[in-house]
């Protein structure tokens, strides 16, 4: 093999399990660093994995490098070994791992300079002017959301708050703008904390900051406590003990529905830079941000999954709030879970790490049980709130009215009558879930997928949630040519519609993803409910995640029933934690709360179970029935996926890898499969599936490195797509 000196290893972003090679003329770009080279007919951006001094290739062979984009390496050492190790274990090429890890603007090649952050601020000049725009709403929420102090430009426009709108407020001399220039660290010099604004601790929250103050190991922090317990104040008050140390904090949450609220919470309490990381931020925005982290500048970076890829200058404490919540893993492309890299990284970091919820995923359970975590429980809701009442209510042989007990009905009315606020959760969105022919039985179904059109009516539409695809209403039957179309089933926005009807005297809100697409239109509306603007709230799982509405006191839960007979074994798990979830938003102030469960199968073990014992002792006889079965996580799971425009394409492939998988196979590996899920075509590609389960984690993992290459090798692959799916939260998705 030739011997260089000038010899680099490049990760490209590519779907492709090998590094490649190539040479340079000048000093050799550090590791970790990226480089712009030549690949087939296209530039691309690289990064250095490694400076070898053999190659398998004559030099002549080898091109030159394009250019050098970074003089140092853009990932910390622990982040750079997490990154290697996460390409390691969920067994997806490299390139595509490291480049996942970087913002958008730095794939691209752009500079790594961070731009000053806009930001704007109140002026003090003319306070007494903010009573003049009671017909300006947007001026008004922009001086309120400014009262905590200054607010990034980007934070505002997420909130609904334009530039036009700031230019006005600036005009009358209310607000001025201003760019932040932190140097590092130096927010430390003016950290600043509202001591009276501390509440007290209770007796379970103040042995719960000891324990975790006071713990001498590493392991992870499981803290389970109930919805309304106070873990946000424990969050807060080590957050504060490790910024006084001059220590960087990650926040991981589930959505971005969640981060506004957090960051007012935040905000009240901290004198710091609180910068926030998701999807909902353009590219020169997250980049800004990850370089100011990366700086040292940001004190508190509040983020969902990808957040996990932010490099600190001096990270101190990662917490993951609502630490079950299946949005924490990458369900395409590089599938990781962020939780579960959060507990790597904090490990590498040897820094603690605190994993948040009321209902704790069975993995999450079961470590702690093991004696792996600590496990800290809160079982009393802060400040005197008591746990809701809860009623499981049997609608057999009951007339609904869209979708509605005549119970649930009357406990609305009575609710309604005194004043408080009554929320309804339907995981449905639009009018219906199918239209269908009256006179001859059709059902309006996707051309793409294995299942029927959603009927939304407002827009006048039909649309596959599987797909994207959308057509109009049709007029009339294809088949049968008659007129006679009715919905099948129910939506929230049917429900909206009956709602308003049912119960003209009050203001009824739906919450889902159809109506809070823009940019601040969620916010706008949680505002509108906590000011008690809307007396009826609907949603979907949108409105049960974390949201602290004080004066609901009735929780209505429509329809369940689903996931009680899923095919998947997780349903049931997920269904409870839904549940307590939901049934959390009830009784959080000093009113006394009820949740009721509509269901045509009360009898059913998992609900008497749940109502009767609470998730903590469900969640134990879910472990138990795990563990009879050999599921996780008694044991490990994988699972190869593949989709192709042909059926019998498809089928000869996976025919061919369970061959491997049989060659190759490890002592105690089980295999299933091959399969189809039960939606089989889906966007006009085929799909199947193969699981594959061992015992033991490190079998699982040793028997993959042999299996993937030589499913990679098989000809077949460049006329299909095909992934592997490690620790798989859904199976038949």
């Amino acid at each position: 093999m030739p011997e260089t000196s000038s010899l680099i290893q490049v990760a490209l972003p590519v779907p492709l399990y090998r590094r490649f090679d190539y040479q340079t003329k000048d000093a050799r770009p550090p590791i970790g660093s990226r480089v712009g080279v030549p690949f087939g007919k296209q530039q691309l951006v690289g990064l250095v994995v490694a400076h070898p001094t053999q190659t398998e290739l004559p030099l002549d062979k080898l091109k030159p490098i394009s250019r050098i984009l970074d003089t140092e390496s853009l990932f910390p050492p622990a982040l750079w070994s997490l990154l290697l190790w996460a390409a390691n274990y969920y067994h997806h090429p490299l390139g595509e791992v490291l480049h996942h890890a970087l913002p958008v603007l730095l794939r691209q090649g752009e500079p790594a300079e961070r731009k000053p952050i806009p930001c704007w601020q109140l002026s003090s000049s003319k306070p007494d002017m903010q009573a003049n725009l009671k017909r300006a709403p947007r001026q008004q929420q922009a001086l309120q959301l400014l009262q905590d102090g200054p607010l990034p430009a980007a934070e505002l426009r997420e909130q609904g708050i334009d530039t036009p709108v700031l230019k006005q407020l600036a005009a009358k001399e209310l607000i001025r703008p201003f760019d932040l220039h932190l140097q590092a660290r130096e927010w430390l010099d003016h950290l600043l904390l509202h001591e009276e604004n501390v509440p007290y601790l209770n007796l379970e929250q103040a042995a719960v900051l000891a324990a975790i103050s006071q713990a001498e190991d590493r392991r992870p922090f499981l803290l389970e406590g109930v919805t309304g317990s106070g873990k946000t104040e424990i969050y807060l008050q080590l957050i504060q003990e490790k910024l006084s140390q001059g220590r960087q904090v990650l926040v991981l949450v589930p959505e971005i529905g969640l981060t506004p609220q957090l960051l007012r919470r935040f905000r009240r309490r901290f004198h710091a830079p609180i910068l926030t990381l998701h999807s909902g931020m353009n590219d020169r925005e997250r980049l800004d941000t990850w370089l100011a982290c990366k700086a040292g500048e940001a004190a508190i970076l509040i983020g969902t999954r990808s957040a996990i890829f932010t490099p600190f200058n001096s990270l101190g404490l990662i917490v993951v709030d609502e630490e079950h919540d299946m949005s924490f893993k990458q369900q395409e492309g590089f599938r990781y879970h962020g939780r579960d890299l959060a507990i790597v990284r904090a490990q590498r970091e040897q820094i603690p790490i605190v994993l948040g919820s009321a209902t704790p995923s069975l993995e999450s359970l079961h470590n702690a049980l093991q004696g792996r975590y600590h496990h800290l429980q809160m079982k009393q809701r802060a400040g005197g709130a008591q746990a809701a009442q809860q009623h499981l209510l049997d609608v057999k042989h009951v007339p609904l009215q869209a979708g509605i007990a005549p119970q649930l009905l009357q406990l609305m009315d009575e609710q309604l009558a005194v004043g408080n606020q009554v929320m309804l959760f339907l995981n449905r969105r639009g009018y219906a879930p199918a239209l269908l022919c009256h006179d001859c039985g059709w059902v309006a179904a996707c051309p793409h997928c294995d299942a029927f059109y959603t009927w939304h009516q407002q827009d006048r539409r039909l649309h596959c949630h599987h797909c994207d695809h959308m057509r109009p209403v049709p007029s009339q039957c294809p088949e049968c040519h008659g007129r006679n179309l009715v919905s099948s089933g129910v939506g929230t926005e049917q429900l909206a519609q009956f709602l308003e009807q049912r119960f003209p005297a009050y203001k009824t809100i739906r919450i889902d993803r159809d109506n809070t697409r823009r940019k601040g239109e969620l916010e706008a509306h949680l505002t509108a409910i906590r000011h008690r603007e809307y007396q009826i709230l609907l949603g979907t799982q949108m409105l049960a995640k974390g949201h602290h509405f004080p004066d609901v006191t009735l929780v209505g839960i429509l329809d369940v029933d689903g996931a009680l007979f899923a095919s998947d074994y997780r349903a049931t798990e997920r269904l409870a934690q839904l549940y307590v979830q939901v049934a959390g938003r009830a009784g959080r102030a000093n009113k006394p709360g009820m949740v009721v469960l509509q269901s045509h199968h009360p009898e059913h073990a998992l609900l008497q179970d749940l109502l009767n014992n609470g998730y903590a002792h469900f969640a134990r006889t879910c472990l138990q029935e795990r563990q009879v079965l050999s599921l996780p996580p008694f044991s490990f799971q994988a699972v190869l996926r593949a989709d192709a425009p042909s059926r019998e394409l498809l089928e000869q492939f996976m025919q061919q890898a369970t061959q491997i998988c049989h060659h190759y196979g490890a002592p105690d590996l089980q295999l299933v499969g091959p399969i189809s899920p039960v939606m089989e075509r889906r966007a006009g590609r085929y799909r199947m599936l193969l699981m594959l389960q061992c015992s033991q984690r490190m079998h699982l993992q040793h028997y993959l490195h042999h299996l993937v290459p030589a499913i990679d090798a098989l000809p077949m692959t460049h006329s299909l797509r095909w992934h592997l799916d490690i620790d798989p939260q859904e199976i038949a998705g």
